[in-house]
């Protein structure tokens, strides 16, 4: 009787090793597609990430664009950064309570709201380019809205958990000033809205000549 225990439990034995060997099989093209998915994520967010060289300078990587609105193309530049007293020497104080202090200006009583001129919008801190007329919009909020930056390199975009609520801030690349948040409630092509300060944004109109 015992010995047919022992032969009934080598078979359960060996039935129960035969699934978990299918089923670790089965869950390989799993671990694989996993292993790609982490990759790819991790290879997006390092190729937009500053890079520091050996004298320990940041570097960030930007598109150039002329003020007439042509690209240049894509250059390494050094982060801007400054302390909080030289930011508060070169910007008024609503620049510098809605660039450095993450603030919002009035909707509607702002500079660019209602601006239709065509030219290009670059950030008020460092000079950078950030969006262009072409994808302004009316977004009946009283902010300058755009459905795209001019270059996905020139702007990020970081989590907002502040008032009580989930956004997601858009900062300028090579300064890091504050410049609104983006919606998925735009218009096409791309369905977002990037609501803006206009104390964030300088504004150049594109029959000025090119100062860049």
């Amino acid at each position: 009787m015992a010995e047919g225990r022992n032969k009934c439990d080598g078979h359960h034995g060996r039935l129960i090793g035969r699934r978990v060997f299918i089923a670790a099989i089965g869950a390989i093209p799993a671990v694989i597609a996993l292993g790609y998915a982490e990759s790819g994520v991790t290879s997006d967010a390092s190729s937009n990430s500053p890079e520091q060289d050996a004298s320990g300078i940041v570097k960030v990587s930007i598109v150039e664009f002329t003020d007439s609105g042509q690209r240049k193309g894509l250059v390494m530049e050094d982060k801007v950064v400054k302390t909080d007293e030289e930011w508060r020497k070169e910007l008024t104080a609503e620049q510098y309570d809605v660039t450095r202090k993450k603030g919002t200006e009035r909707p509607f009583q702002n500079l660019y709201a209602e601006n239709h001129a065509k030219g290009l919008y670059r950030c008020i801190c460092c000079g950078n380019a950030l969006f262009d007329s072409d994808t302004k919009f009316e977004s009946g909020t009283g902010w300058p809205s755009f459905y795209q930056p001019i270059a996905p390199e020139n702007v990020k975009t970081e989590t907002d958990r502040s008032m009580f609520m989930k956004r997601v801030e858009v900062m300028c690349a090579k300064c890091d000033a504050h410049l609104g948040h983006v919606f998925d409630d735009g218009p096409q092509p791309t369905g977002l809205r990037y609501c803006m300060n206009s104390a964030s944004l300088k504004f150049i109109k594109s029959d000025e000549p090119n100062k860049t």
